[in-house]
């Protein structure tokens, strides 16, 4: 029994870890492949060949030709210069290199500073500068360094491409599933404090959780960009969802400000099962517009959650007629109208991201 369990625990946790498993399967071919190639064609040292090659390998494509470019871009800039101040600057005695130390460093550090793509540069010039028990003369010694970062880049984005392929798409599909999880997990913290008067001490992990997600999302959508450039893809733009998301959130934010305290005593009663009935439907279609974005199908209509929202507005209106706000002050007023109007355009938001995650189920 217990290795029955054992097993279906391992299975799961692998399935869970599916997407970080297949990056440290390409990242391990990717290092055994550069080495191989490197002592093929006969290069002094495997060494930058290899770490260029696992650098490179990102969670997607894109990613990928991202780092590709910026480690291309940092080892030009340092090599050459590095060989430069090399030839220039003699530094046979500790004085004479340490100021060529200083030249090397000096521009290619404010090109690092200034371009982040460049921040290989300091490091690649100061070993072309100071090659360690290097015969080689600092013109050849750059080539050589050059040439290995290239076949790391040829070997990093070829795995990319070939082994177990990962598009910023899929990337992006599942960041946005991720962060739409957590928006309901947020709502539901939120929703204990109206209903029910409880603190909400998960709130700010959550909200933490949340905005690491839409980063991770923004990088997704910038990566999809850069492998259409390149024609790696060619899904339509996929900024339209992070946009949609950011808009959840921030009707989140409206709901939130609601949330800070209990209902009215004077109708808290009544509109207790109409706001839990809204709470659940909505949870339920975030969960399920989730679950689409992962599994790529079109996520379910919002008929469950515009009918809980139209319950909650019924019960609105009867208290209303009843004369029951009448009673209320303005402050407690303005909260029960803006809590309609948060999950009005909520509704409206929700929508439009069940469209988003139809369309990604499309390509």
């Amino acid at each position: 029994m217990i290795g029955v369990l054992s097993s279906a625990s391992l299975l799961k946790w692998l399935s869970a870890k599916r997407s970080e498993l297949t990056l440290a399967i390409r990242i391990t071919v990717a290092a055994g492949l550069a080495f191989a190639l490197v002592k093929l064609v006969g290069l002094s040292q495997s060494s930058w060949a290899v770490i260029t090659s696992v650098i490179v390998m990102q969670t997607s494509l894109g990613g990928s030709v991202k780092a590709a470019m910026d480690r291309m871009a940092g080892t030009l800039v340092g090599a050459v210069w590095g060989a430069l101040v090399s030839i220039a600057i003699s530094h046979h005695s500790n004085l004479e290199t340490g100021l060529a130390v200083l030249v090397a460093v000096a521009p290619t550090a404010l090109c690092a500073a200034l371009r982040p793509s460049f921040r290989v540069a300091p490091i690649t010039a100061l070993i072309v500068l100071i090659p360690s028990g290097s015969t080689l003369t600092p013109y050849a010694f750059a080539l050589e360094r050059v040439a290995e970062i290239v076949v790391g880049i040829v070997v990093g984005v070829s795995v990319a491409m070939l082994v177990l392929p990962a598009r910023a798409h899929g990337v992006l599909a599942a960041a946005a599933a991720k962060v739409t999880d957590l928006n309901a997990d947020l709502l539901v913290a939120l929703m204990a404090g109206l209903i029910e008067g409880r603190g909400r001490p998960d709130v700010a992990a959550l909200q933490a959780s949340i905005r690491a997600g839409l980063r991770q999302v923004d990088a997704a959508v910038d990566e999809a960009a850069r492998e259409r450039k390149a024609h790696l893809s060619n899904v339509a733009d996929v900024e339209p969802l992070a946009r949609t998301l950011y808009r959840v959130r921030h009707d989140l934010v409206i709901i939130a400000r609601v949330c800070v305290r209990a209902s009215p005593e004077s109708v808290a009663p009544a509109l207790r099962e109409p706001l839990l009935g809204l709470r659940d439907a909505t949870v339920a279609l975030l969960h399920a517009i989730a679950e689409a974005l992962r599994r790529r199908y079109v996520a379910p209509d919002l008929a469950g959650f515009e009918a809980s929202l139209a319950a909650y507005v019924t019960a609105m209106d009867r208290l209303r007629a009843e004369g029951v706000f009448r009673t209320l002050g303005s402050d407690e007023m303005g909260r029960i109208y803006t809590l309609r109007f948060g999950f009005e355009q909520l509704g409206k938001d929700l929508g439009d991201l069940a469209e988003r995650a139809g369309e990604m189920a499309q390509e």
